[in-house]
């Protein structure tokens, strides 16, 4: 059944769905990539991490990881 949508105003939109009516399927993608080094990402209490030496190498020479295709 059709929905019926007035009047309306949407200032700004940041990574979300705006869905106005009937969708029998929403579905959103995305990708992103994080570098960093050995230990940086760890979360929570009393954390001990003894990496010694590390080093992170950013450096991509294929440039696409996770490609978003088939948004439907």
């Amino acid at each position: 059944m059709p929905a019926i949508v007035g009047p309306i105003r949407i200032n700004s939109v940041g990574g979300g769905v705006v869905n106005f009516g009937d969708a029998f399927y929403l579905a959103p993608k995305s990708t992103s990539k994080t570098n960093a080094g050995s230990g940086a990402l760890n979360t929570g209490d009393f954390i001990c991490t003894n990496n010694g030496i590390s080093s992170t190498n950013p450096f991509d020479p294929d440039v696409n990881d996770q490609n978003v295709t088939a948004n439907a």
